[in-house]
């Protein structure tokens, strides 16, 4: 347990200077990126040059790009604190928060959908290698690989709320007086399933490789020799050993998937953190794009440091301390 705790204390550690890193490539980006904050305030019938130079002023985007830069890193050093919204002067802190259940409730679902389905497709298609099953497992992870989420996205929201009206187009949830599970797992259902359907796709690719890979050792060979049931060898033996790598693929897959709720927030119009990062953009909030660009940071350097844990815990020739 010491071990562990100085392993995570160094990797937080380490991740600073990285986090630190992204924040100037991305405020660069940002700022030199055509757009002009001021312009949703903006009226061509009214309002003039000296007013837009006074809106400029009061955002502070009319200093040097280092100087903004400068700010916002001593506000968030010093204080925690993401800047303030040029749409509305909310903390943008705040209007985060807001937004991360909805974000991680689609984010999870979906991945323990695509766990759920990619881990037996992968196991079934290495042991049935080459039978017509394992020929159409690979057509269709062919296909979820190649064709992007949004497109999707609209054929589901077609055929499924449009013409068979089965589940809901858009939004979290129907009811807003009271809290009705049933109502908001009927909402998650296309988005989640749309959102997965790409990462089960490549997941039972890997799946099924490290699975090929595993079944041809040794110890798998000693154990059917022991007369150990087919059962007992692929899913006692083979498959802890051929999960070993999944587990990096799902940190991997991570940026990816936080990359797909910008399209399916926006399309299922739901309510997280994707959809109001592309609003934010719409609208050069750059205090909002910084915000949740940080956070998808963030989460993306946590979800690698869970993953080198999960992997000493599920390989113990694997030592934390020696990494």
């Amino acid at each position: 347990m010491r071990l562990l705790t100085k392993y995570i204390f160094r990797r937080t550690l380490q991740a600073i200077p990285l986090l630190f890193i992204i924040s100037i490539i991305s405020f660069l980006l940002m700022t030199l990126a055509p757009g002009d904050p001021t312009a949703m305030y903006q009226n061509p019938e009214a309002g003039n040059e000296q007013d837009f130079t006074a809106i400029k002023e009061q955002l502070g985007v009319d200093q040097p790009i280092y100087i903004q830069y400068y700010k916002w890193l001593k506000l968030l050093v010093l204080e925690g604190n993401l800047g303030y919204s040029f749409q509305d002067g909310q903390p943008v802190m705040d209007k985060i928060v807001s937004r991360i259940p909805a974000t991680l409730t689609l984010m999870g679902t979906a991945m323990f959908i695509a766990i759920l389905l990619a881990i037996p497709i992968g196991v079934y298609s290495a042991v049935k290698k080459y039978s017509p099953i394992d020929y159409i497992f690979t057509f269709n992870s062919f296909l979820g690989i190649a064709v992007p989420s949004f497109f999707i996205a609209l054929v589901v929201i077609l055929v499924f709320s449009l013409k068979l009206e089965w589940f809901p187009a858009s939004g979290l949830r129907s009811n807003f007086d009271t809290f009705d599970l049933k109502d908001r797992l009927h909402h998650l259902v296309l988005p989640s399933l749309t959102l997965a359907f790409g990462l089960v796709a490549s997941m039972s690719r890997f799946m099924r490789s490290s699975m090929l890979e595993v079944i041809k050792q040794d110890f798998v060979r000693t154990a059917r020799a022991k007369g150990l049931t087919e059962r007992v060898v692929i899913y006692k033996h083979a498959l802890r050993n051929a999960l070993i790598p999944i587990i990096t693929i799902l940190a991997l897959q991570l940026p990816a998937l936080f990359g797909g709720t910008l399209f399916i927030e926006q399309l299922f119009a739901w309510p997280g953190m994707g959809r109001l990062s592309v609003s934010a953009i719409f609208i050069r909030d750059y205090q909002v794009i910084m915000g949740t660009t940080m956070i998808a940071a963030v989460m993306v350097v946590a979800s690698n440091l869970i993953a080198d844990i999960l992997y000493a815990l599920v390989d113990p020739r694997i030592q934390l301390g020696k990494n």
